[in-house]
C-alpha cells in the first residue's frame, strides 16, 4: 500500500492551511449530502452515511455543518444534486490514478480532468483500465506519540480492524470500508485522535517515479485535490523521500 500511504504521508506533511479548510469542508459535505440522497440519513441503515459522517468528524467539521448536509440531501433544506462519476487514467512514469468526483455538470469536469493530465504528463484511459488495481479500504492514520502500538492494535482489531503498519512515526490502520466509521468511533472513545481518516482505494502494486516525473506527478496529484469537482484522487506511485521535497 505504498502508493496511497506515500500520498497520505505528503499530504499530512503540507497540513491543510485555514484558508483551504473550507475546501476541504466542501468536499465532505457532497459526500455527506449525495449519500444522504441515496440511502437516507438513518445512519445505521445507511452504512455510506455513517462512513461519510466518521471522515468529516476527522477533519473537525462541525456539527452543525453535517447535519445541515444530511437535509440537503434528503430534501429538507434546498440543496444541489451531484452526480457520481469515476475516471482512470495514468500520471507520469505510468502511474494509474483513479479521481472520484462528485458534480453538477459532467461535461465541465471531464473536460477539467482531461486538461489536468494531459497538463502534467498524463492522459484519461478508458473505464476498467486501472480500477482493478485497486481494492477499497479504510484507512486511519495515528501519530506514535498518541499512543502505544499494543494498546492501539487491541483497541483497533477489537473493532474489526484488518491490519496496522508503520509509516516513519505515524501507524496506519486499514479496515473493510464497512468497518470504517466503528474503528474510529473505537479510537474517540478511548480519546485517541487521528491524524487522517478516509475511505480510500489502495493499490496492489506500485510503480516507482524519480526525478522530473516524480516532480510533474505531485503536481498533478495537488492540482486535481485542488479541483472542486474532485473527492479523492489515488495511485498507485512510489517517491522517495529526497523526492518529494517541502
Amino acid at each position: 500500500m505504498s502508493g496511497h500511504s506515500k500520498w497520505s504521508t505528503i499530504k499530512r506533511k503540507k497540513e491543510k492551511a485555514d484558508a483551504e479548510r473550507g475546501k476541504l469542508f466542501t468536499k465532505h459535505i457532497r459526500e455527506i449530502t449525495t449519500a444522504a440522497r441515496i440511502g437516507g440519513s438513518d445512519e445505521d441503515a445507511n452504512p455510506r452515511l455513517r462512513t461519510a459522517v466518521a471522515a468529516a468528524k476527522a477533519v473537525n467539521m462541525p456539527l452543525s455543518n453535517i447535519e445541515k448536509a444530511i437535509k440537503k440531501g434528503t430534501g429538507e433544506l434546498p440543496g444541489v444534486v451531484y452526480e457520481e462519476k469515476s475516471y482512470e487514467g495514468y500520471g507520469p512514469g505510468g502511474v494509474a490514478i483513479l479521481i472520484d468526483t462528485l458534480t453538477d455538470n459532467t461535461n465541465r469536469t471531464t473536460s477539467e480532468v482531461r486538461h489536468l493530465l494531459t497538463k502534467y504528463d498524463g492522459n484519461l484511459g478508458e473505464t476498467g483500465c486501472v480500477s482493478w488495481m485497486f481494492q477499497k479500504k479504510g484507512l486511519l492514520a495515528v501519530s506514535e506519540e498518541a499512543c502505544d502500538e499494543d494498546r492501539l492494535m487491541e483497541i483497533a482489531l477489537d473493532a474489526g480492524a484488518e491490519d496496522i503498519t508503520t509509516e516513519g512515526d505515524v501507524f496506519e490502520i486499514l479496515t473493510a470500508p464497512d468497518d470504517f466509521a466503528g474503528v474510529k468511533e473505537a479510537l474517540d472513545a478511548q480519546q485517541i485522535p487521528t491524524l487522517s481518516a478516509e475511505v480510500a482505494m489502495i493499490p496492489s502494486t506500485t510503480v516507482k517515479v524519480e526525478g522530473k516525473k516524480a516532480e510533474h506527478l505531485l503536481k498533478l496529484m495537488e492540482a486535481l485535490e485542488e479541483s472542486d469537482d474532485v473527492q479523492q484522487v489515488h495511485a498507485n506511485f512510489d517517491i522517495d523521500e529526497e523526492d518529494i521535497g517541502g
